[in-house]
């Protein structure tokens, strides 16, 4: 018999932030339908020549993470429509080769758009990335490390934004008292 979101207690969502210069990735967990932060990076790419190694890059790593770290799903940001045709098969590229790492460790995929990404993290889809990071920083409790860039933080945000689309974090309130004694970390006074 299937499990359902119910069911599972636990769970690791993998999030990704695909690209052909640096590729973002976010782990959280989620227990007892809270999120928390294990691990975000980035895979710098600009150093390989050619496309090809990229993407193999793209491939090793995140097939690394999977093996390291067991996600449950994954969820992708989908690539943008720019005027750049061959910028968008490139970027189409790296989303390819990094849900291939998943479906070969038979990993469900899930894609977002960056605009619904952003309303799910802030509020507002046209939300820069400084400020999905600063959400991201309140929302999980952590320091950005310098060292870690804004793609990293877009990752966790796709993370983020597929916890809050499966609908099982929301808890059933009777009234807006009791969710903000429920959740005072949540609410400014």
């Amino acid at each position: 018999m299937a499990r359902t979101n119910k069911d599972i207690k636990e769970r690791i969502i993998l999030g990704v932030d695909p690209g052909t210069q640096v590729t973002g990735y976010g782990l959280l967990l989620i227990q007892n339908n809270k999120p928390t932060l294990l691990q975000y990076g980035v895979i710098h790419l600009k150093k390989y020549a050619t496309h090809a190694l990229r993407l193999k890059k793209i491939f090793d790593r995140i097939l690394q993470l999977i093996d390291d770290y067991n996600p449950d799903e994954m969820a992708l940001e989908a690539p943008f429509f720019g005027k750049n045709v061959q910028s968008m098969l490139k970027l189409g590229r790296a989303q390819g080769v990094a849900m291939s790492a998943a479906l070969s460790r038979e990993i469900p995929i899930v894609e977002y758009a960056p605009k619904k990404v952003k309303q799910a993290v802030t509020g507002n889809g046209n939300a820069s990335k400084e400020q999905v990071a600063k959400m991201l920083m309140n929302i999980l409790k952590f320091d950005l490390d310098e060292n870690k860039m804004l793609d990293a933080t877009d990752a966790l945000g796709v993370a983020l934004c597929h916890f809050y689309q499966k609908g099982d974090n929301l808890r059933k309130t009777k009234s807006w008292a009791s969710f903000i004694e429920e959740n005072p970390d949540r609410v400014k006074r």
